[in-house]
């Protein structure tokens, strides 16, 4: 017994501990001009390893990003790639910023081991940048008389773009943001922020307004749903209080009283 636990020891470090591997999800879309924050897990004997991040799909010919021990560091909202290590979590964190077409491809989150007999523990993502627009949700709903909003993004080529909202199938129903980045009118606002969103805002729903709708920006257009729900129905229920009914008084039978001559007969008996 004593030398088959020996031997579980000395095979424990050629053992593959599959849930220590690094981890990150396979794919990423994101708009051309955006950010993107992607987080990368590992197992907790990596807290000391150095973290990095590179651009490629194999560890042989990947264009190193960022590293956790550069000191050069400035920061996420500043840099074009930065990392970023929380060993209480046992996450890295990498965020790009201002993102090109040209950036689209495979990356790399890597933790770096440092000898000779093992290679580093990495894991590979694909980043897809793309030039458009899209709704932040593709169906928004409000109830009667409620306002509600809708909002879309696009990316850095479209900033310049003149934005639209338009009924489907009704061109004469389309709405601009013109030069001045706004519209409004008595029941809709429409504001371009001129960097990567605009929003419709309408003011006071009514039932009309349920149907499909077109985000437009440049020679781009993307489909939302606007769903206007009923107010709820309140019901009055009535609590009147039952009448009152004259009950006649509930009699108690009397209580028995013993009478003289039936006392008298008793003592006579007796």
């Amino acid at each position: 017994m004593l030398q088959l636990f020996l031997l579980t020891l000395s095979l424990l470090p050629w053992m593959p501990v599959f849930h220590c591997k690094v981890t990150m999800d396979s794919k990423y879309s994101v708009l051309e001009g955006g950010s993107l924050t992607i987080p990368c897990h590992y197992g907790p004997q990596h807290v000391s390893n150095v973290k990095y991040w590179c651009q490629g799909k194999t560890r042989e010919f990947c264009t190193s990003l960022a590293r956790t021990d550069d000191a050069r560091r400035i920061g996420p909202a500043v840099e074009k790639v930065s990392i970023f290590d929380d060993p209480v979590q046992l996450v890295s964190t990498v965020t790009m910023n201002n993102l090109k077409e040209a950036d689209s491809g495979w990356y790399m989150c890597g933790v770096e081991i440092g000898n000779l007999w093992k290679a580093d523990d990495v894991a590979y993502t694909y980043i897809e940048v793309i030039h458009g627009l899209s709704a932040v949700h593709s169906q928004v709903s409000g109830e009667e008389g409620s306002s509600v909003t809708a909002e879309c993004v696009y990316s850095e080529r479209l900033r310049d773009s003149v934005k639209m909202w338009c009924r489907s199938g009704d061109p004469r129903s389309c709405r601009s943001t013109g030069s001045e980045g706004i519209y409004e009118d008595s029941s809709v606002v429409i504001r371009d922020d001129r960097i990567g969103a605009f929003t419709v805002t309408y003011k006071k729903l009514e039932k009309g307004d349920t149907a499909w709708y077109w985000c437009s920006a440049g020679q781009q257009k993307t489909p939302v749903n606007i769903l206007v729900t009923p107010l709820p129905t309140t019901t009055s229920t009535s609590t009147s209080t039952p009448p009152m009914t004259n009950k006649p008084p509930t009699h108690l039978a009397p209580p028995h009283i013993e009478s003289k001559e039936s006392k008298e007969t008793w003592h006579g008996l007796t």
